[in-house]
């Protein structure tokens, strides 16, 4: 063999490996890199597969029995929770209750956010940071410590709301505003809109944000004004993420545990009640035996319903995108 070929034939060999070489280095590094993200994730699915999956999966089981939460399962009486939930009155007050709750906060919060919103994201407002912020405030403060302080500002004595309006003469007396049957889901339901009322605001300046701006230009060229771009620009290009809205408004207002518990506990008479207090009640009674069975069936009843009530927004959020795309 001429030597003088040696030298080109390991010439080609070493670019032949180099291709094979830089290919395992880099499976090397993607299986490196593949560990280190399982690893890191490991912790997070150990806790979710014990304090979430792992409860879910045993309430089904609970649903079945008589069990007050301590010992064995012994009394097993198959669909007997789910029966006595749905002859329990008390039950479908607390979800009539959180059905009005969460119209009451669509209708209402919704709407008055996007008007925020819009006044919030005009060019000749000055310091509009600073009024998200205070508008975002409530969001961020804790649900028990704003509804300890409610109890305080509608308290029928010496309360906030009461002296202010006795000083204007609206009223005569001091109203027991929260110890009323009839005021006091009203009250519930105004601090639920105050409480979350920023955050509903903060998704609408995103979308507001995302519109482009050209299509402004060009309706005020041809004159239109600023009913007219809200009529027939702002309110289709909206549409879709509006619908979003609503359905993650509806979903998070049905449940609303830790506001009643803090203001009413359910009073006076239920009338505040809701379905989680409810389930609560009967879970980890302090009066009288828990019966944790039980409040696993109407767990799981009232889970179905609010996954139906979802299931059924989320086919009217569809239909509403697409026709909104259609119109486009």
């Amino acid at each position: 063999m001429n030597p003088a070929t040696w030298g080109n034939k390991a010439g080609n060999a070493a670019q032949t490996a180099k291709p094979a070489t830089a290919s395992r280095s880099m499976g090397s590094f993607r299986r490196r890199k593949a560990f280190w993200c399982y690893l890191f994730i490991l912790p997070q699915l150990l806790m979710f597969l014990v304090f979430t999956l792992y409860p879910i999966a045993m309430s089904y089981v609970y649903s079945f029995y008589r069990w007050n939460g301590y010992g064995p399962l012994e009394e097993f009486v198959g669909f007997g929770n789910f029966v006595e939930t749905v002859y329990d009155p008390v039950f479908w007050n607390a979800f009539k209750n959180n059905f009005v709750f969460m119209v009451s906060l669509v209708c209402v919060q919704v709407p008055l956010a996007l008007i925020l919103a819009i006044v919030l994201n005009s060019s000749w407002l000055k310091g509009s940071a600073a009024y998200r912020a205070i508008f975002f405030l409530p969001v961020v403060t804790t649900t028990a410590v704003v509804g300890l302080v409610m109890r305080f500002i509608f308290g029928a004595y010496k309360g906030l709301v009461n002296e202010v309006l006795i000083k204007l003469g609206l009223l005569d007396k001091p109203v027991d505003w929260i110890g009323s049957i009839d005021t006091a889901l009203l009250i519930v339901i105004v601090v639920g809109i105050w409480k979350s009322f920023g955050m509903k605001m903060i998704y609408w300046l995103a979308g507001l944000q995302s519109l482009p701006k050209e299509i402004y230009e060009a309706a005020r060229v041809d004159g239109a004004n600023s009913l007219h771009q809200f009529r027939y620009i702002t309110v289709p290009l909206l549409l879709p993420v509006g619908s979003v809205i609503v359905l993650l408004s509806a979903v998070n207002a049905l449940h609303v545990f830790d506001l009643v518990k803090a203001m009413t506990e359910g009073g006076p008479a239920f009338a505040t009640d809701m379905v989680d207090l409810y389930i609560y009640r009967y879970a980890f009674s302090s009066a009288g035996e828990a019966r944790v069975g039980f409040a696993s069936a109407a767990g799981i009843f009232y889970g179905i319903a609010v996954l139906f009530i979802s299931l059924l927004l989320g086919a009217l959020v569809k239909m509403t995108g697409g026709k909104s795309s259609q119109g486009h």
